[in-house]
């Protein structure tokens, strides 16, 4: 985030580069950047001349680099914004000469989602020797995905309550792309300077602030039996907003994090976090959780649940519904 802001501050400040190559596993970033210079670097008057979008399915390499020497038209500047360039990768090389010598009138903007250069190519290098930039755009872990939807309200002048962040990434897991248009939706419904809650996300964007997976992961814990049956209730009621295979991937994870647990001889509430790369938030539930599971307990139902997944496959039963998988699934739990 802080990367992004020197980026677009540099932008805004009148130092724009010839070359951007926007790369990583994380899309939310590269978008942002692309929009900002799409949106800033020239005006509507300019745009029409001197402002092209490609893609990189429908586009080869020469083709950008013959785009990217002309010159502007009446301004200063042209723009050239390759969207999907990662459909270029296995020709990304033959931009290597370009890079070495830009234009310095053309602002070339790649878009290279998912996939990253390799750092000791020439092409890489090619791009920082020449005043270019290359930008990586990591994806965030589910732990610091909490954080970023905090900074990203605070910014626009919303507060959030913890529990609905911990409802909009168990819902919405790390995809921010996503996090960013159901944020847009609260902000449209709900008034600058008030609290997010979860009976606004539950209204505005429909996720149960009662029976969801975060809630079925806690009630599990706490070997809840009853609470965790009326929500696994509601989940087979509700299937196609409560997909099987998300709830077991969820308490596969947490089984998996509950063995790790097991085995620290640090259990201060830092080394928990940092270890399980969860929020301090939850170490709680992990060190209740560890009381009512041990850790060959926790081993089985690791077991448990990879059999469950193939079931839910179809392998070593058919047909089975959502419903009798759940009950299953609690049955070899609690």
């Amino acid at each position: 985030m802080e990367e992004v802001k020197r980026i677009v501050d540099e932008i805004k400040n009148g130092k724009i580069r010839p070359l951007y190559f926007l790369m990583g596993e994380e899309p939310y970033y590269i978008d942002r950047i692309a929009e900002y210079i799409e949106q800033t670097v020239l005006t509507d008057e300019e745009k029409g001349f001197n402002q092209m979008v490609l893609y990189g399915k429908e586009t080869q390499v020469d083709e950008i680099v013959a785009n990217a020497k002309r010159y502007p038209m009446m301004a200063e500047r042209q723009v050239v914004i390759v969207k999907e360039a990662q459909e270029l990768s296995r020709s990304i090389e033959k931009l290597i000469s370009y890079a070495e010598n830009p234009q310095q009138s053309t602002v070339l903007v790649l878009c290279y989602k998912y996939k990253k250069l390799d750092k000791r190519k020439r092409l890489y290098k090619a791009i920082h020797e020449s005043g270019g930039l290359v930008y990586e755009s990591k994806k965030l872990y589910e732990n610091q995905v909490a954080d970023w939807i905090r900074k990203v309200l605070q910014g626009k002048g919303y507060r959030i309550s913890h529990k609905a962040t911990v409802l909009l990434v168990e819902f919405l897991g790390t995809d921010l792309s996503r996090i960013h248009n159901e944020l847009k939706k609260l902000q449209l419904v709900l008034p600058e300077n008030s609290e997010i809650t979860p009976e606004a996300i539950e209204e505005h964007i429909g996720i149960s602030k009662d029976y969801n997976n975060f809630e079925l992961k806690k009630a599990i814990g706490e070997k809840n039996a009853r609470k965790a049956t009326q929500i696994i209730t509601y989940f087979a009621q509700n299937p196609k907003d409560n997909p099987f295979v998300v709830t077991i991937s969820l308490l596969h994870t947490f089984f998996s994090q509950l063995l790790q647990y097991h085995g620290l001889t640090d259990r201060s509430a830092r080394n928990v976090a940092g270890v399980l790369r969860i929020n301090p938030y939850f170490v709680s539930e992990y060190q209740i959780a560890a009381k009512n599971y041990p850790m060959k307990k926790a081993s089985q139902i690791i077991s448990s649940l990879r059999e469950l997944d193939m079931k839910r496959k179809g392998v070593g039963a058919q047909n089975m519904s959502q419903a009798d998988l759940l009950k299953e699934l609690l049955v070899k739990i609690i």
